[in-house]
């Protein structure tokens, strides 16, 4: 039986109690780490990092997530070094955050790395740069699980208020923004809905409060202020008093909110599948939206990986067998891993789904060309991600018929791609679906075509650094 360490982070949310009770009847941790009101998130990081831990594998969780079903069998069997959770947010619809499944080799990498100085990132998100850094010293990639986990639902107006004024500081990319103007869309959909205006009121304050062009050391002082600005702000909303919070009123929301989210409940222990059942596949090529579509298969309980960099996957590509042992546990793959091999794929699992992302030609050339110029194909013999590299390489060759930019050759593949698989699927409609995430559809088109009742949170729309270099020039990466 594995070893599990329970790391509970709390600030005395609404939920601290009743998230602790469920974690522990969830993940049945051999020791609980409370971490009671430590501020800023900056020192609560150096302080779990400081535990001397004994274990298989530590859970970091905060008291804002109440996790609904068990998920020690995941724990028992999961072999990946990394798992972030894919929880349903109140505010922003299905996000992975909250709850992070992390195997000890990568907590004593993470102790090992050194405190990043006047790093933005680090600023903003300090547990994700650490173990982003700890992961690349590793050689290790993040992988997902989507649990029946609540995040920010039934929260304080002083929790929610500084949440998200600290939410609006770090979606100043385009994309970003973008992805919280779409929230804010959804908040007016419900103006009685008190928690949205409060989120409302933290955003609007932070854009007056902090400007564009605040220094790292302006930008850390304002988030460490934020409890007491919340305790300022948060009255002149003259908002009324909130009750305890009990578990028949998280289970009624539960009961409610899973009828739309998912047609079938969700196993913490995935069981193999039969060999050649159906499966969806992502098909498009890179930088047309592939992350965002493999975001919103997990809203939809459809479990899928994107670009799986693992060593299986590479010999399995050498090998030219495509039937990819990862789907004896997944619900298929996603981006350039499989659409080149489509055909393959459908004589494999006969009557899957398949989904071709595009956008606009020239747009989508920029995105490669911007996502290209920082990631060679050969790079030096001492890369530290050597299964990654040979598989770009690989896929380069494979799908596109070159390893550096060529507008010429890309210009003819994204078009020759696109014509061979509306041809090859030409008399089977059913089959395939032809999207343009990055002109904003979403899922009045996806949830018909898998059959899905038609979700009414926020489309994930997911960036990475070289989609926001390509569409913006934008250098500053906020991750997930």
């Amino acid at each position: 039986m594995k070893t599990v360490d329970l790391v509970f982070r709390t600030i005395g949310e609404r939920t601290s109690n009743l998230a602790l009770d469920l974690a522990i009847k969830q993940i049945q941790p051999q020791n609980v780490h409370i971490l009671d009101n430590v501020r800023p998130f900056t020192l609560a990081v150096a302080k779990m990092l400081d535990i001397q831990y004994q274990c298989d594998t530590v859970v970091f969780m905060d008291a804002d997530c109440l996790i609904m079903e068990n998920m020690r069998p995941f724990l028992e069997r999961n072999s990946y070094i990394y798992v972030d959770c894919y929880v349903i947010d109140k505010f922003r619809g299905q996000v992975h955050q909250g709850v992070h499944i992390t195997d000890i080799k990568l907590v004593r990498q993470m102790q090992a790395v050194a405190t990043p100085e006047d790093d933005q990132k680090y600023v903003l998100r300090p547990e994700s740069r650490l173990r982003s850094l700890a992961l690349t010293e590793l050689k290790a990639s993040k992988h997902f699980k989507h649990f029946r986990v609540f995040h920010d639902y039934f929260q304080y107006y002083s929790d929610i208020f500084a949440k998200f004024a600290l939410r609006e500081l770090r979606c100043r990319t385009p994309i970003n923004r973008r992805q919280l103007q779409a929230a804010e869309a959804h908040w007016g959909k419900y103006p009685g809905d008190l928690d949205f205006q409060v989120a409302q009121a933290a955003v609007a304050y932070a854009r007056a409060q902090v400007p564009q062009d605040t220094s790292n050391a302006d930008l850390q002082a304002f988030i460490a202020s934020l409890p007491e600005r919340s305790a300022q702000e948060v009255p002149k909303l003259q908002l009324p008093d909130q009750d305890a919070l009990t578990y028949d009123e998280v289970d009624r929301v539960a009961r409610q909110q899973w009828q739309w989210q998912l047609t079938t409940p969700p196993q913490s222990q995935p069981q193999p599948t039969k060999r050649h059942e159906p499966k969806v596949f992502g098909i498009g090529l890179s930088r047309t939206g592939t992350k965002s579509l493999t975001g919103a298969l997990h809203t939809l309980g459809i479990n899928t990986i994107h670009y799986p960099d693992d060593e299986s996957t590479l010999r399995e590509l050498v090998e030219g067998n495509y039937e990819f042992s990862l789907l004896q546990y997944l619900d298929g793959i996603t981006d350039i891993t499989v659409a080149p091999f489509y055909p393959q794929l459908d004589q494999l699992y006969a009557n899957s789904k398949f989904i071709l992302t595009i956008r606009n030609k020239e747009e989508w050339l920029d995105a490669l060309r911007n996502h290209w110029q920082d990631r060679p194909a050969f790079a030096d013999a001492n890369a530290k991600r050597d299964i990654h590299m040979h598989i770009r390489r690989l896929l380069r060759s494979a799908v596109y018929g070159c390893y550096e930019f060529s507008y010429d050759r890309l210009s003819y593949v994204y078009d020759l791609h696109y014509e061979t698989v509306l041809r090859y699927f030409q008399n089977r409609p059913g089959q395939l679906l032809v999207i343009n995430i990055c002109e904003g559809e979403g899922w009045e088109k996806i949830c018909p075509f898998l059959g899905k009742p038609l979700v009414q949170h926020p489309f994930p729309f997911v960036k990475k650094q070289s989609l926001i270099k390509a569409l913006h020039l934008a250098q500053l990466e906020a991750p997930v």
